[in-house]
């Protein structure tokens, strides 16, 4: 499986939140403590908004984060108030920059962790429910990108969570039609720029871990100490696939079978559930 971290908020220095906690995310592809694997070097990525670019930019590699000096030079000269990271362990696809995360379609990007089970037996049925006008775009062989694609072709960019619960349900329909019980595991993170969304479900009911960070004027008063909590907003938030650290009161467990916006004003919790 992969790790990964969503951050809305401040604009910071990429390399404040991906190398300098204790339990960060270079740290936890080395060292994770809640994925299915210990190590995720299978490739890495980071996409990152602008105000002065109409797309993200997005950093890949082939290669651990670990050791990446390009990865290290960026972290340090990029600032950004919106950016993905994402960590990868190969689920069984190939280990090539066009499988590594995050995947990017004009305003919009996307990365997961988790799997479609027995993908190689339902690739060709999903892969002709994509829009033909979309389907050329596809450069990689992962369930995360074509799963990126079906939402999509599914209505992502007028209605992100139906879009999404439209493509669980697609990829379990396909799936049970496969004799598969359990098609599909996923935490996903999607972006316009202003917004996050970030979905936790299995059709087992026991997804991959995924969490939420305290709003940021609770976390001062419990930490009124915490230099760091001085220097960001009350908006700063991430999502993340475990805690970057062990600062008590300052991560909540994504809800199974939910998802949450990140976005201007008040933040939002719902229920998630699959549209047939």
């Amino acid at each position: 499986m992969c790790r990964w971290i969503a951050y809305s908020g401040t604009p910071v220095l990429l390399s404040q939140v991906l190398f300098q906690p204790r339990h960060s995310l270079i740290d936890q592809s080395l060292h994770s403590r809640m994925g299915v694997e210990t190590t995720n070097g299978d490739g890495f990525g980071v996409g990152w908004y602008t105000r002065n670019a109409d797309t993200p930019a997005v950093l890949r590699d082939v290669g651990p984060a670990w050791n990446n000096r390009n990865l290290l030079e960026v972290a340090h000269h990029v600032r950004s108030g919106l950016f993905f990271a994402h960590i990868r362990a190969s689920t069984g696809t190939a280990v090539q920059q066009t499988n590594s995360h995050p995947f990017r379609r004009g305003r919009w990007m996307w990365m997961h962790n988790g799997a479609i089970s027995a993908f190689h037996r339902l690739r060709r049925d999903l892969a002709l429910a994509v829009d033909p006008a979309l389907y050329p775009d596809i450069e990689g062989s992962t369930d995360s990108e074509l799963m990126f694609f079906l939402a999509l072709t599914s209505g992502l960019t007028e209605d992100p969570p139906g879009a999404v619960a439209r493509m669980a349900g697609l990829v379990e329909r396909v799936g049970h039609a496969h004799d598969i019980p359990d098609p599909l595991q996923m935490t996903v993170a999607l972006s316009d720029g202003d917004r996050v969304w970030a979905f936790r479900y299995s059709s087992e009911g026991r997804s991959r871990s995924l969490y939420f960070s305290t709003e940021v004027n609770a976390l001062r008063s419990l930490h009124p100490d915490a230099a760091f909590l001085r220097d960001i907003s009350d908006e700063t938030r991430l999502v993340v696939s475990e805690p970057l650290g062990d600062l008590p009161g300052a991560w909540n467990e994504v809800p199974e079978s939910s998802y949450g916006i990140v976005q201007p004003g008040r933040d939002a919790l719902h229920s998630f559930r699959p549209v047939a």
